[in-house]
């Protein structure tokens, strides 16, 4: 730890952890992976740093309108001089994780390959702040006095082998030059190979034996090695020291001198080795603070650079920020979506939502047509918005949002004793509770898991509140298969009605994926059932079903006029309460009590024991 920051949530766009699953920002709803999010579509950054920086810019966009458009600035400026963005982005791969290194070498954990590590990442920093000199944005300048380092990367290359191994007791680590005492002590081990050859050498020579070897084990030390047909050639000086299979092993008293002073000297050298090795990475990790200064530095600009590579390659264009509480959005694309989409094409859609006119926007339309992905794509380019990002879109315009609700699926919580319908309207009761006037809600298809009437009931009262919350009301993007809830819009005047077109032919639909203005008075669910693969007998026995019902008197009479549009008539249109009332419980008794037959005594007692059922919640 090099110190303690403060931080307010308020500094941030809050995304709760149901917005987070619902719009999938990090994880996919599915199977929990990466495969299909936000995360997924951006993330072209290319050291860890930059990987972990960009999860965080995700979850916690900027709403400082300052520094959402110094990242703008940034990534527009890159976008400009692509080829030399991506000159610094090779720099980059040579890279490694500046952020862990750092603190392995400040605990006192890390080996001489992390020292190596670094240094070549150090290497890389003359020529990345060389390129960025070009470049005019203070995102991409050092805000902070920093020395780059050019004695630590020396340091460590001068005593560090390159080809150290990944321990750190048994030498091999230190460069030969570095250390006089070293050297001597490595001096030893060599020649001692040569003295070993010229031994092997000189004994084949005196004892006539050609398959005569020197060798070395761990456990053994040195040793002169003859094959069992020879030993009745062995010199009588030669001392036995193990019996193999088909060889003798023997030891002399020049190799026993020789074993002492090399092994000593190998122990010596990794030692000394080891301390040498200390008291470098000593040094390194005084320089703590900068290294991590650098480090965010490079995250920084691994991720400024990554969202200008994403928008070149995807055709993002740089969103403007407004004061007016308007959010333009012309011929915008589901990012995800967009790149996985296969066997027909992505059709954009063009959003318009103010604070005067077209604050609440209710879309209807058959299921598959794709009112959700219309919703989701206008909550993810917010959110792409203030993290920085370019959009996916021709032409972008938005205000700056305090928080982002959604209410999408349905999913249950059965560990928790919750239903579907439960999880459904705590998430309601949440966005209902805590939005302000500079959010953004999401309701997608709100209601569905009770019956018909309840559920349109709560969406028509859910749309009502949104519109009118604190006076201001909230944008709000309301999906619904309830079209009676397009009749709000005779009543609340920032509510407008749109729908999702489709095209009927031979009794098929065609899915068009336009967003047009203007409500739809069909689901065609029977025909999205057929799509799926639903029995032929099914569906047609749901024709005639469905033609029964809509030839029955319709509910829209009584919503204009009943009492989701006022209350007088609340007292004929009474739903059912779950638990019962007291009081109806007590009235209920006295209504079919006998108190003529009763006497007085008796009326005491009954009394009585209305008392004590009162004390017992009875």
């Amino acid at each position: 730890m090099t110190g303690v920051e403060t931080y307010g949530l308020d500094h941030y766009l809050m995304v709760d952890e149901t917005t987070c699953k619902n719009l999938e920002l990090l994880n996919n709803i599915q199977n929990g992976t990466r495969r299909g999010t936000l995360l997924d579509t951006l993330d072209r950054t290319i050291t860890a740093m930059g990987a972990r920086l960009l999860k965080q810019w995700i979850r916690y966009p900027l709403i400082d309108e300052k520094k959402i458009q110094a990242r703008h600035d940034a990534v527009e400026e890159a976008v400009s001089k692509i080829h030399i963005t991506r000159s610094i982005r090779d720099c980059l791969k040579s890279i490694h994780d500046l952020e862990r290194l750092g603190s392995k070498i400040s605990m006192g954990q890390s080996n001489a390959r992390d020292l190596t590590a670094l240094k070549r990442s150090l290497n890389q920093i003359p020529e990345i702040l060389k390129t960025l000199s070009g470049f005019t944005s203070l995102l991409f300048q050092l805000q902070e006095t920093v020395d780059p380092l050019y004695d630590l990367s020396t340091l460590i290359e001068d005593a560090i082998r390159e080809d150290a191994p990944p321990t750190i007791h048994e030498g091999g680590i230190i460069r030969e030059g570095y250390s006089d005492k070293l050297d001597e002590l490595i001096g030893i081990s060599r020649d001692g190979k040569g003295w070993l050859a010229k031994l092997e050498a000189t004994e084949r020579e005196n004892t006539g034996i050609q398959t005569l070897k020197v060798r070395f084990n761990k456990v053994f030390g040195y040793y002169i090695e003859i094959p069992k047909a020879r030993s009745s050639s062995v010199p009588g000086h030669y001392i036995r020291k193990q019996t193999l299979v088909n060889a003798e092993r023997f030891i002399t008293e020049d190799l026993k001198n020789f074993e002492a002073r090399v092994l000593n000297a190998e122990e010596e050298r990794a030692k000394l080795e080891f301390d040498l090795f200390n008291r470098v990475r000593e040094q390194v990790a005084v320089h703590n603070p900068s290294i991590q200064t650098i480090a965010r530095f490079l995250g920084r600009l691994d991720c400024l650079t990554n969202f200008a590579e994403t928008a070149d390659l995807n055709q993002y264009h740089r969103p403007d920020l407004n004061h007016e509480g308007r959010l333009f959005i012309q011929e915008g694309r589901h990012p995800v979506i967009e790149k996985m989409i296969t066997g027909e094409r992505f059709v954009p859609n063009t959003i318009e939502m103010d604070d005067r006119e077209n604050q609440v926007l209710v879309i209807t339309g058959p299921n598959m047509a794709g009112k959700s992905t219309v919703l989701r794509q206008v909550a993810l380019m917010a959110i792409m918005t203030q993290m920085g990002s370019f959009v996916p879109a021709q032409k972008a315009s938005l205000c700056i949002t305090d928080r982002i609700f959604t209410r999408i699926g349905a999913l249950d919580n059965l560990s928790q004793g919750q239903s579907t319908f439960m999880v459904e309207m705590q998430e309601t009761a949440n966005i209902l509770n805590n939005a302000t006037q500079k959010s953004l809600v999401i309701m997608d298809e709100i209601g569905r898991g009770t019956s018909t009437f309840d559920g349109m009931s709560i969406a028509w009262a859910v749309a009502e509140y949104l519109h009118d919350l604190r006076d201001h009301g909230v944008k709000t993007l309301f999906a619904t298969h309830y079209h009676e809830l397009t009749e709000l819009s005779r009543t609340k005047p920032r509510l407008t009605n749109f729908n999702i077109a489709v095209k009927e032919w031979n009794d098929e639909i065609i899915f068009l994926r336009k967003l047009v203005a203007g409500g739809t008075n069909r689901s065609y669910g029977i025909q999205v059932a057929r799509l799926a693969g639903v029995p032929g007998d099914v569906i047609r026995r749901a024709k005639t079903i469905l033609l029964d019902l809509e030839t029955q008197n319709r509910v829209l009479e009584n919503l204009t006029s009943g009492p989701l549009a006022g209350t007088e008539s609340l007292k004929t249109h009474v739903q059912l309460n779950l638990f019962q009332d007291p009081g109806n419980a007590l009235i209920e008794r006295l209504k079919k009590l006998d108190i003529a037959g009763m006497t007085p005594l008796d009326a005491l007692n009954y009394l009585n024991e209305l008392r004590e059922r009162a004390k017992s919640g009875g």
